[in-house]
This record gives structure tokens, sequence and C-alpha cells, in this order.
């Protein structure tokens, strides 16, 4: 691990979260080690993280039918959560992969468990957490940009990251569309907080969001 960690020290990885200021904390270097380690098993879990993508966008439009502005926006969302997904399965495909079924991080569910039952709550903190998921993608899909050593997935994962950046920022659109600034605010420090202290231990699979 020394030898990558050298080259993809602290300072680097902070710099790209400065860039999104809801992420409190950078991703480790030892993950980004882990990952590019098992590239088979990251891209199968990718295919996993843009099919729940595309759900979660899916799930709020039925959810919430008569807001408008969500539904629009997440129909946009939804469409190029799938084009994604299918981009992934193609490479899986082109590898020899077989699509299967991967355990699940913690990550994903401490931090929608943070989502409060009653509305308008929950409207707002399922919106604050779905734009906190597509930050960290944003954000860690940067990273395996730069430093996944293979040019074919290194393209890819370029190609995704203007959208991804598309899709955390509707998401926070969307809560500021629906509630007051400060609260919306006030909100996102206290599950952005949630959402890196989740990161703090690595997982021991390769995952996205691990």
């Amino acid at each position: 691990m020394n030898s990558l960690t050298a080259v993809v020290g602290a300072e680097s990885i902070s710099a790209e979260v400065a860039r999104i200021q809801a992420l409190k904390h950078p991703t480790s270097p030892a993950w980004l080690e882990l990952v590019l380690a098992h590239p088979n098993t990251l891209l199968l879990d990718h295919s996993h993280c843009e099919r729940k993508a595309a759900g979660v966008a899916l799930n709020l439009m039925f959810r919430y039918p008569s807001c408008t502005e969500l539904v629009y926006a997440l129909t946009q969302i939804a469409r190029e959560e799938l084009e994604h997904f299918e981009q992934v399965n193609r490479l899986l495909a082109e590898r020899g992969i077989p699509l299967g079924p991967l355990s699940a991080p913690p990550y994903g569910a401490k931090l929608s468990g943070q989502t409060r039952r009653q509305e308008p709550d929950r409207l707002l903190d399922s919106l604050l957490v779905a734009g906190l998921i597509e930050a960290r993608s944003h954000e860690r899909l940067g990273l395996l940009a730069q430093y996944c050593p293979d040019p074919v997935l290194s393209d890819f994962y370029s190609s995704l990251m203007a959208s991804e950046a598309r899709h955390y920022g509707t998401y926070w659109v969307l809560a500021d569309t629906y509630f007051e600034r400060e609260a919306v605010k006030a909100r996102l420090e206290e599950l952005s907080e949630v959402e890196s202290q989740l990161l703090t231990t690595l997982h021991p699979e390769p995952r996205i969001h691990s």
C-alpha cells in the first residue's frame, strides 16, 4: 500500500473535496488502493450502484407525483442512470464478467437510515442523502479517472463525472426549491458529517461506496 499512498497523498484528494463543499472529508488513499487492486469487482459494484441510483430517482417520483419540478428533474436523472447502467454492463460483458449479486457495504443503508419518517422532513432528507451519495460518487469517479491504470476504464470513469456533478446539484437545487435555504443548509451540515464518519472505517471489500 505504501507505493500508491505515496503517489496519492491526502492533499491531492482533499483538493477534489474542496470543490464539493458538502463533503466534509476526502476519500482515503487506502480506498483507492483497494479498489484499483480489484477492478473487476469494482466494475460489477458500479453496475449495482447505477441501478440503485436509477431506483432512487424513480422511487422519489412515485412517492411525490404532485411535485412537478421534482418529477421533471428526476426523470432526466433516472434516464441517465439507466444509460450508465447499460454502459457498465456492456463493459462487464466485454470483459467476460457475469452479472451477479454482491454484498452491500453499510454506507448506503446507514446514510439512508438518517432519513426522518415524517413529512416534510422525509422529502428533505431523501433529497439531501441522494445528493451526498452522488457527490461522493463524483469525487471517487474522479480519483478512478485519474489513477486507474486501465485506459479504457479511466476514460469511462472520466466520461461519467459531468453527469454525476449535475445529479448531486439537481438534488440540492430541488431541496432549495421545496424548503427554506437555512433549513437545507443546517440539515445538509448534519448529514454530511454522518456521511464522512461512515467512511472512516474502510470496508474490507472493494466497493464504490465503502
